[in-house]
């Protein structure tokens, strides 16, 4: 019995020694006298090394909204965030006409931001609001935001952030900061909602807060503002323009020629598909072959490209993909070999494919090709977050008791 390993995106000959070392080991210790052998493909056929450096933009910040556009990724995730922050800091002192949570305000005044929230409210509660024909009910049926409109409005009515909120904001500019807070949330939560379908500019966007704000009785947003303020800096340290420009140059040239690797494929990747065929009839076979991430997506192709063209690659009995994305490239109707919806081919070996919930690279499939006995998942978890999990495979034990269960079921000797 021989198994052969291909290596998956990014990999290359330091790397791949000491991978294929550490997967040879582990096979060697459950397979006695199994050949382990390695395509390894990364500099023949992978993305050039600093290819494409050309092509970046720089990182400076230009004119680029870095910081406006990383508030807004944070809200897109999760529309209620700044009133969490008014929710939980308040305003201390000096931050308006007066303190919040005032111990000196006059007894039956309401807090202003009390007012904020009965607006928001009768919003909430009148069907016709942002149905008309008046600037807001144009605005959001021009950007494709009227379905998440109302649902965003009734959210942000019943959430405790609002209502929180609310009640520290005791003096007037507190409350018009509300209102900006409680416009943006209702934006956001209709950008969210309506995902890839919204048309919507930043100026459009920006002009739908200002709407909302007044009909909330607010006016411009507050500069310094405390929301503002705090989620500026947090947007800036995690997100957008400055993760961008810090891992745009890496990811996208020779430090990490993942993305170039699985791009390449995707273009010219008859070669290493034919590569791989030559290394593998190479010897006699029973062979199993062990595919991780891209070289599980060249193997499932190559099986089944040979298989649909009446010769199946000869001696192989197993395959088994490791954290690949075949499964989604299929779904996609990306998958050089198959269509979407067509069967595996007569001919295609039984596959076992490995993966980790937390692999945002790994992918089922069993259910894009269900009812096939040939295919079977496994699921394994390294406790280990993305990027991470993508290769924590290789040292648990439980994917190598996986695999030798798969190969006595296959009755390979």
């Amino acid at each position: 019995m021989r198994f052969v390993f291909v290596h998956g995106t990014g990999v290359r000959r330091e790397r791949h020694d000491a991978l294929f070392g550490l997967v040879r080991e582990r096979l060697a210790g459950r397979f006695p006298g199994a050949e382990v052998d390695s395509c390894f493909w990364g500099e023949r056929f992978g993305a050039e090394p600093g290819a494409g450096s050309r092509s970046l933009p720089g990182a400076g910040g230009g004119a680029d909204g870095g910081e406006e556009a990383a508030e807004w990724a944070l809200l897109l995730a999760d529309p209620l965030c700044e009133l969490g922050v008014l929710a939980e800091a308040g305003w201390g002192p000096g931050e308006g006409e007066a303190a919040g949570d005032d111990p000196f305000a006059m007894p039956g005044v309401r807090p202003a931001g009390e007012r904020v929230l009965e607006l928001l409210h009768r919003l909430a509660e009148a069907p016709e609001d942002g149905q008309g024909p008046d600037e807001l009910g144009a605005l959001l049926r021009g950007t494709g935001l009227a379905a998440g409109y109302r649902p965003a409005l009734e959210a942000a009515a019943r959430s405790a952030e609002a209502a929180r909120a609310g009640a520290r904001a005791t003096a007037e500019p507190q409350a018009r900061e509300l209102a900006t807070a409680l416009a943006r949330a209702v934006t956001a939560a209709c950008l969210a909602t309506a995902g890839a379908a919204a048309d919507c500019t930043a100026a459009e966007r920006d002009r739908l807060v200002e709407l909302l704000t007044t009909r909330l009785g607010g006016g411009a947003r507050v500069p310094g503002a405390r929301a503002a303020a705090v989620l500026g800096r947090l947007a800036m340290r995690v997100t957008t323009q400055p993760l961008l420009n810090a891992w745009r140059g890496p990811l996208t040239t020779g430090t990490t020629p993942a993305l170039g690797d699985i791009l390449r494929y995707q273009a010219r990747g008859a070669g290493l598909r034919a590569f791989l065929h030559e290394r593998i009839t190479a010897r006699p076979g029973p062979a199993v072959l062990i595919g991780h991430s891209l070289g599980g997506i060249a193997l499932v192709d190559l099986l089944a490209l040979a298989a649909a063209a009446g010769g199946p690659v000869p001696g192989v009995e197993l395959l088994v993909t490791v954290g690949s994305q075949a499964p989604y490239l299929y779904e996609l109707g990306a998958l050089t070999a198959l269509g979407p919806g067509s069967a595996l081919p007569y001919g295609f070996p039984r596959w076992l494919n490995v993966y980790d919930r937390q692999d945002v690279l790994s992918y089922l499939a069993g259910p894009v090709f269900p009812g096939d006995p040939r295919v079977t998942d496994h699921e394994i978890s390294s406790r280990q977050p993305f990027p991470a999990s993508h290769s924590a495979y290789w040292k648990q034990q439980s994917l190598y008791e996986r695999i030798e269960r798969a190969v006595a079921e296959a009755g390979i000797g």
